[in-house]
């Protein structure tokens, strides 16, 4: 440990490299060096000519062993030897971690055990294919992840796609697929929008921006998704419709205020259109993508067995009375399918 007058900082080190340490500090840096074990005490004493002296005696005090809790190796759902890593960028050929993506593994991390604990709550069955939608995959660190945790982690057959409207992207991620030893990740080019919908167990959309969002979680809807995972970004439709009731206007006065209950409001409402067609909805921070501070997620599961929509459209319906709320672009999607009545 090193003590300074504002903070001290700890390090540790494998035994081999310990040795090394105390030797390179020894007596250049230090003159006194102490050694507790639980049964004895040795002090080596360096003099100002450099003479050493060692002394041991028996513990003074009766000593507990260490706890090794803290040595527990953190639970990954992906190991840094997977091959895409590199590909990607997140790894060097040595399958070290750059960095510079720090940030990035743990997101992937993040994301991999959401999925995970998502997975195992749905109706999805691991001896059939699991199609995964991955709308607006960028350069598709979140999509190779899941490719990967389905195909080798759990061994199962996943059939993931990336959708990505800058074509330099679609182009680069599919070369770095075509090298994978497990088949079935492609990239195309597309949005929510232009993408037919065709039946999926896992749609995707992390960073939609405003609208977009409703347009996906709508996809995974009508696709019969059994999973669906979105981070929205932006609340546009909502803030400008919103009228602050008069018991929140010395609340709602304040534009940044106005902006959180905005958020919060579109979010609510689309986790309750989400109940109401049938899905379990969990609503939760998530790690914030680089680009953005926004660090919310949408998790909904389907249900086993269906629920009564109608409280849910009810209840709906106070929170859209109560803001001034005309129009919200996921439940008037939902309205012209059919899904609510």
């Amino acid at each position: 440990m090193y003590r300074y007058k504002t903070r001290d900082i700890t390090k540790n080190f494998p035994l081999a490299e310990a040795v090394g340490a105390i030797a390179s500090l020894i007596p250049e840096s230090f003159k006194n060096a102490h050694l507790l074990s639980l049964t004895d005490e040795v002090q080596l004493e360096f003099s100002k000519k450099g003479k050493s002296t060692l002394f041991k005696s028996k513990a003074q005090q009766e000593r507990e062993a260490p706890s090794a809790g803290h040595d527990r190796e953190k639970k990954r759902y992906l190991e840094l030897s997977r091959p895409f890593l590199a590909d990607l960028g997140v790894t060097n050929r040595q399958h070290e971690l750059i960095p510079a993506m720090s940030r990035k593994w743990k997101q992937i991390n993040k994301f991999i055990e959401v999925f995970s604990h998502a997975l195992s709550s749905s109706p999805l069955k691991l001896d059939q294919p699991i199609k995964v939608a991955d709308f607006g995959s960028g350069k598709g660190y979140l999509t190779f992840a899941i490719h990967d945790y389905l195909c080798n982690t759990l061994q199962a057959q996943g059939q993931v796609t990336g959708v990505e409207l800058r074509e330099d992207m679609v182009t680069l991620c599919n070369n770095a697929a075509a090298g994978l030893e497990h088949p079935g990740l492609t990239f195309q080019h597309g949005d929510v929008r232009t993408v037919a919908p065709s039946a999926l167990d896992v749609m995707i959309a992390l960073h939609a921006c405003d609208i977009a969002t409703d347009y996906a979680i709508h996809m995974g809807i009508r696709s019969g998704a059994s999973i669906i995972m979105c981070s929205p970004c932006c609340h546009k439709q909502i803030r400008l419709q919103i009228q602050s009731p008069a018991l929140l206007k010395p609340m709602l006065q304040y534009g940044l205020h106005m902006g959180q209950q905005a958020e919060m409001v579109t979010d609510s409402l689309r986790a309750l259109l989400l109940e109401a067609c049938g899905y379990e909805t969990k609503v939760f921070e998530f790690i914030s993508l680089e680009h953005t501070n926004k660090n919310k997620m949408i998790l909904a599961v389907k249900r086993a067995e269906p629920v009564n929509p109608d409280l849910l459209i009810a209840r709906i319906q106070e929170l859209k009375t109560f803001y001034g709320i005309s129009e919200q672009c996921l439940e008037t999607l939902l309205r012209a399918d059919g899904f609510i009545g």
